[in-house]
C-alpha cells in the first residue's frame, strides 16, 4: 500500500518554525481521519524532496508526531499511523471539546447531579470545607466507546447547570455560555487500578489494566473558583500530549 501524500503548505516568511508547520499539518491529517491507523507514512526523503525542505527539518517534524503517539517507527517496517487514541492537549479544554475537535462524536451519560459537600474539592478550590457544591458524575463516550468517568464539583455560583444540558454539551461549553472561562488550573496526572464500578462503566475486561487519572482545579481570570474535576480514562484509548518549552 502506497503512502498517502498529504497536501502541505509551508510559509517560509512565517515566524513559526518550518518543522512545526509540517508537524501540525501532518498531525491534522491523522486527527481528521485522512490518515488511518496502520496506514504507511511517507518517508522523510520523499517528504523533503516534495516540499523542498531539509531532511533534518522533516525528521524533526516526524519525531514530534512520534512523541505525540500519532506515528510509530519500526525498524524494517517503516513509519505507520498509530492505533486511534484520543490525544488530549495539556491545556484548559474539556474532553467534549477534544472529541469534537477530532470529529469523534462525543456523547454523555449522566449518572448523577446533586448538591453535596466535598472537603477535597472545596480545599482544592480554596473554599470553606462545608461549602455546598454541585457534584456531577458522567460517562463520556466517543460514539459507542466509553472513554472516561468524569466527576466534577462546581461552586454555588455555577450550580444552576442542569442534567439535560450536560447530556448535550460539555461542561466547559456550558460554563462559556454563562460567560465563565477558566484561565488557570492546577492539574495532576496519574494512574491506578480501576474500581469494580469503573471497570463496568468503561467496559474494561481481562487482567490488570490500569486507568489514567487526572485531577484539576480551575479558576477564572479574577481568581474565582470554576470547577474541580477528578476523572479516570481508559488508558488503552487515551493519551495526554505535553509540550515543554524552556524559556
Amino acid at each position: 500500500m502506497a503512502a498517502l501524500q498529504v497536501p502541505v503548505t509551508i510559509d517560509r516568511s512565517s515566524p513559526v518554525p518550518l518543522y512545526h508547520q509540517l508537524a501540525e499539518q501532518l498531525g491534522n491529517a491523522i486527527n481528521d481521519g485522512r490518515l488511518q491507523p496502520g496506514d504507511p507514512f511517507e518517508n522523510e526523503v520523499a517528504v523533503a524532496e516534495r516540499l523542498s525542505l531539509s531532511r533534518p527539518t522533516v525528521r524533526r517534524a516526524i519525531q514530534e508526531l512520534v512523541d505525540q503517539g500519532l506515528l510509530i517507527r519500526r525498524r524494517g517496517l517503516g513509519t505507520t499511523v498509530s492505533n486511534r487514541k484520543i490525544h488530549r492537549r495539556f491545556e484548559l479544554s474539556s474532553l467534549w471539546d477534544d472529541l469534537d475537535r477530532e470529529g469523534r462524536t462525543p456523547r454523555t451519560e449522566v449518572l448523577s447531579v446533586e448538591i453535596e459537600e466535598s472537603e477535597q474539592a472545596a480545599a482544592a478550590l480554596d473554599l470553606p470545607l462545608e461549602t455546598p457544591l454541585l457534584h456531577v458524575e458522567r460517562v463520556r463516550y466517543a460514539g459507542d466507546l466509553p472513554l472516561a468517568i468524569l466527576h466534577n464539583w462546581l461552586p454555588p455560583a455555577h450550580a444552576e447547570i442542569e442534567e439535560d444540558e450536560l447530556r448535550t454539551t460539555g461542561l466547559y461549553a456550558a460554563l462559556r455560555a454563562r460567560g465563565v472561562k477558566p484561565v488557570v488550573a492546577q492539574q495532576s496526572i496519574g494512574a491506578r487500578m480501576p474500581s469494580a464500578a469503573e471497570r463496568r462503566h468503561l467496559r474494561i475486561k481481562g487482567g490488570a489494566q490500569p486507568v489514567l487519572t487526572m485531577t484539576r482545579a480551575a479558576f477564572d481570570a479574577a481568581g474565582q473558583p470554576v470547577e474541580f474535576g477528578d476523572h479516570c480514562y481508559r488508558a488503552s484509548d487515551y493519551t495526554i500530549d505535553l509540550m515543554v518549552d524552556e524559556r
